[in-house]
C-alpha cells in the first residue's frame, strides 16, 4: 500500500516538475530567441515525462499464474432462459461424485430427499440412504446409537472435522462442494476447465512435491490430483465414461446443487410473465374502453338566442 502512495506521489510530482519545465521553457523562448531543435528537445522532454507519470499512475499488472487461468464459455443446457437441467446428467453426475469425489469432498447442503423426482426415485433415494449410517439419539438410556439413513439426512461428510481433513490431505482442506459453483468465478466454466486442465508444467515452472500442476487454479500448483480418467466409473445407462464426459456431467450435478429451485424458479418465471402480460393488456383494453367516450367526445358552447 505505502509502495502504491509512493509511486502515485512520485508520478504526480514529476509530472508537474515536467509541466513547470514546459512552461519555462515556452517563456524563455519568448523572451529570447532559441533554435528550433532547442525547442522541439523541450516539448520532446516534457511528452516523455508526461509519458512516465500516466504509466507509474496507472500501473498494469498481469500475472495470469497469480489470478489462474481464464475458462472457455461452454454452452451449457441451463443457461438457456427456456432450458431446465439435463436431468440424466444430473444423475450420472451423482455417480461420479459418489464414487469418486465423496471420498474427500462434503455436500453438506443436499439431502438424499434432494434427489427425488431429480434424479433418482423415491425407492432408489431411500436405498441409497439405507446404505449410510448415522449417529442418532440419545435412547432411553441416554445413549447414542448407529442407525441406517433416511431421506432427510444429508450426504455423508468423508472426514469428521477440519483438522482430520487437512491431516488426509497433506495440511490441504477439501471444500464443500454445495455451493462451489457459485462460489467460483467463472462458475461451471471453471469446474469443467479445472477438471479436464491437469497437464505437465511447462519449461521454468517448478511445482513442489505433492501439488499438481493446473493452469485454471489460482497459482498453477493444486494439491488436488487428476481423480477422472477414462473408465474410472461405469455408467449405468451405458453412456460412455470418458473423462471429459465425467468432468461435464459432475459438474452439471454441482450446479444443480448450488441451485436446486433453478427449473421450478424458471417455471414460476415464465408463468408470472405469461400472465402479467395478459394482465397488462387487459387493463391497456378497459383503459381504453372506458376513457373513449371521454376522450372522443366534443364540446360546443351554443350562446343563448335573444
Amino acid at each position: 500500500m505505502l509502495g502504491k502512495i509512493f509511486t502515485s506521489t512520485t508520478a504526480r510530482t514529476f509530472s508537474r516538475q515536467a509541466f513547470q519545465q514546459t512552461r519555462n521553457a515556452s517563456t524563455q523562448a519568448s523572451k529570447t530567441k532559441l533554435s528550433r531543435g532547442e525547442i522541439a528537445l523541450g516539448i520532446a522532454s516534457a511528452l516523455a515525462g508526461g509519458a512516465a507519470g500516466v504509466q507509474l499512475m496507472n500501473p498494469v499488472h498481469a500475472d495470469a499464474a497469480a489470478d489462474g487461468l481464464h475458462p472457455a464459455a461452454y454452452p451449457w443446457a441451463q443457461n438457456s432462459p427456456f432450458s431446465t437441467f439435463e436431468h440424466d446428467s444430473i444423475r450420472r453426475g451423482y455417480q461420479v461424485y459418489r464414487e469418486v469425489c465423496a471420498a474427500c469432498h462434503s455436500l453438506d447442503r443436499i439431502a438424499f430427499r434432494n434427489l427425488v423426482g431429480v434424479s433418482h426415485t423415491e425407492e432408489e433415494a431411500k436405498a441409497m440412504a439405507e446404505e449410510c449410517e448415522y449417529t442418532d439419539g440419545p435412547d432411553d438410556q441416554g445413549e447414542m446409537f448407529q442407525r441406517p439413513g433416511k431421506l432427510s439426512d444429508y450426504m455423508p461428510k468423508p472426514y469428521p472435522n477440519e483438522e482430520a481433513a487437512r491431516a488426509a490431505n497433506g495440511g490441504a482442506y477439501p471444500p464443500d462442494l454445495s455451493l462451489i459453483v457459485k462460489a467460483r468465478h467463472g462458475g461451471a466454466d471453471y469446474i469443467f476447465s479445472l477438471l479436464t486442465g491437469y497437464v505437465d508444467p511447462p519449461a521454468g515452472v517448478e511445482v513442489r512435491e505433492g501439488l499438481n500442476y493446473n493452469p485454471y487454479f489460482p497459482g498453477g500448483a493444486i494439491a488436488m490430483a487428476k481423480n477422472i480418467h477414462d473408465g474410472v466409473v461405469e455408467y449405468e445407462d451405458g453412456t460412455s465414461a470418458t473423462a471429459s464426459q465425467m468432468a461435464k456431467d459432475v459438474t452439471v450435478f454441482l450446479n444443480w446443487a448450488a441451485e436446486p429451485e433453478h427449473d421450478e424458479r424458471k417455471k414460476m418465471g415464465l408463468k408470472a410473465v405469461l400472465i402479467l402480460s395478459a394482465m397488462t393488456g387487459l387493463s391497456l383494453w378497459i383503459k381504453r374502453f372506458k376513457w373513449a367516450s371521454l376522450k372522443t367526445r366534443k364540446l360546443a358552447y351554443r350562446p343563448p338566442q335573444n
